[in-house]
């Protein structure tokens, strides 16, 4: 069975960190594009940060910038988020997914997610103090 699950989630203090894992079973990562999604209540699915399976190439979105680093392991078959200096607005469910799209730019790879062939269930990051 091909799937991708989530762990790491949790509550945290602002400011605080967290790494989220995204492992994979059934298929392998190295040969798929691998992106952080999150959303929160009433709002819609966005992009974290994206990572390539050409480059390595990193996207990441401006309100996370210079706070997360996405990474993957190969050999574990896993990707991380790692997540530093979390704020009360980085509340939601964070999703990985996996695409065998060779993306033009980094940046579509955080934003066509319909690319994507394959969905974690979600882990809940709640920022609060």
């Amino acid at each position: 069975q091909l799937q991708l699950v989530e762990s790491g989630g949790g509550l945290v203090q602002p400011g605080g960190s967290l790494r989220l894992s995204c492992a994979a079973s059934g298929f392998t990562l190295d040969y798929y594009a691998i992106g952080w999604f999150r959303q929160a209540p009433g709002k819609e699915r966005e992009g974290v940060s994206c990572i390539s399976s050409s480059d390595g190439s990193t996207y990441y979105a401006d309100s996370v910038k210079g706070r997360f680093t996405i990474s993957r392991d190969n050999a574990k078959n896993t990707v991380y988020l790692q997540m530093n200096s979390l704020k009360p607005e980085d509340t939601a469910v964070y999703y990985c997914a996996a695409s065998s799209i060779l993306f033009t730019t980094v940046q579509a790879m955080c934003v066509r997610t319909y690319e994507y062939d394959y969905w974690g269930q979600g882990t809940q990051v709640t920022v609060s103090s």
